[in-house]
């Protein structure tokens, strides 16, 4: 595992060095997408309104080192990010954003549709004054449709398009166990989009309005399936899908010590080294044959006989597709996310070494780099509003009036 310690610089040399991004939004999906982007080398700064700060600050559990505690839900995702505070309901406040949007690239916010525009500062209006601005919106719906006001959150996205009826056993669906929606959906899918955006800015000289629906990135994900409906005019099935729970050779095994196993040879020729490793390989051709539940009986015995330790010779095989199903705690351990720098061990000024997943981006000329420990409330205030030719003074009389 790679320890890194916080250069507490904002510049980098990464491929979005440059960038400035000023990001509103709260929670998850904003705030993933924007560190993304900051772990890429963007400058980001965190907007958050002085009462009603990101919620992440105050929820789940604790962190804590050195005698110091922080919320880690908050943590994970907003490294390499400053924190401003700003009353941006307010005449004041609202001028202050302004002066902050004449050297932004991107403005991102996960505010329901229309509340930007109720406050004067949609992309309509910005956009006008700021041509070269991309405005990113993240919300559940997007900013049309029937269903754009709605409240909603990641299971109601996936009710609605169709995933999470495919998803869990033949009896019941199961709520995933990850954000799907949320960070597929909308993390990803804002991404993309504004990186997009800034390419097509390099041609035309124009910003964009990335509207980001995270049902719209929910159900873009049912390509395969979407295809199956649209060839047999049938809905796929629960638990009887090619690639849940219906092949024998794409299936959850439990073991004799309780845990249980992934088999994943999908192609025959992996099964086939699969299946040569446990001296079964006449189980080849009944599964060709379509006796898919007398050969999932047949791999449910082998498998209930075998602990980890006995089938490690087959996890470690390269052709085999047989994996552990490893909790969390055993995949910080794991040595191939540790390789890949997907766990870091990062040196923080007052929480000493703390372990977090890493950036998924590897790119090999203009690599991410972590600089700055996620900000306390406000941190960056002098800072950043001092760029802008506010003093001291000037700072301290707006905090009275709760515009900071």
């Amino acid at each position: 595992m790679q320890t890194y310690s916080y250069s507490g610089s904002d510049a980098s040399n990464g491929p979005l060095a440059g960038v400035r991004v000023l990001d509103l939004s709260m929670l998850l999906p904003g705030p993933l997408c924007s560190m993304h982007l900051a772990d890429l080398g963007a400058e980001v700064i965190k907007v958050e309104h002085p009462v009603a700060i990101d919620g992440t600050r105050r929820m789940g559990p604790v962190l804590r080192g050195n005698g110091e505690e922080t919320n880690a839900y908050f943590y994970v995702v907003n490294r390499n990010k400053k924190a401003i505070t700003l009353n941006y309901k307010r005449p004041e406040g609202q001028e202050l954003l302004l002066k902050l949007l004449e050297t932004a690239d991107v403005l991102l916010e996960g505010f329901r549709p229309g509340m930007m525009d109720d406050l004067g500062l949609g992309y309509t209006a910005l956009k006008e004054r700021f041509p070269r601005l991309i405005y990113c919106a993240i919300s559940g719906y997007g900013t049309t449709g029937p269903d754009r006001d709605k409240a909603g959150h990641d299971a109601n996205y996936l009710a609605g398009t169709g995933v999470l009826h495919i998803t869990g056993t033949e009896e019941d669906p199961v709520l995933p166990g990850i954000q799907v929606a949320d960070i597929a959906g909308g993390t990803l899918l804002a991404l993309s989009g504004i990186l997009a955006a800034l390419y097509a800015r390099e041609r035309t000289g124009r910003g964009n309005f990335v509207d980001t629906g995270m049902m719209d990135g929910a159900f873009s994900m049912l390509t395969l399936h979407a295809g199956e409906y649209l060839a047999t005019g049938r809905n796929p099935e629960r638990s009887k899908m090619q690639l849940s729970r219906l092949l024998p050779n794409y299936q959850i095994y439990r073991v004799k010590d309780g845990r249980h196993v992934v088999l994943a040879a999908l192609e025959g020729q992996f099964f086939q080294v699969f299946l040569r490793q446990i001296g079964r390989e006449e189980l080849l051709k009944r599964t060709a044959d379509g006796d898919y539940e007398g050969v999932r009986t047949e791999l449910a015995a082998f498998f209930a006989e075998k602990t980890y330790a006995d089938l490690q010779p087959i996890f470690d095989h390269t052709d085999t597709c047989l994996s552990p199903i490893l909790t969390i705690e055993e995949a910080f351990a794991n040595p191939q996310l540790h390789d890949r720098d997907a766990i870091v061990e990062l040196e923080d000024r007052r929480l000493g070494k703390i372990r977090v997943p890493g950036s998924p981006f590897h790119l090999k000329e203009t690599p991410v780099s972590y600089r700055l420990a996620p900000p306390d409330v406000g941190e960056h205030n002098a800072a950043v509003y001092g760029a802008l030719g506010l003093d001291a003074a000037r700072l301290e009389e707006l905090k009275k009036k709760r515009i900071l």
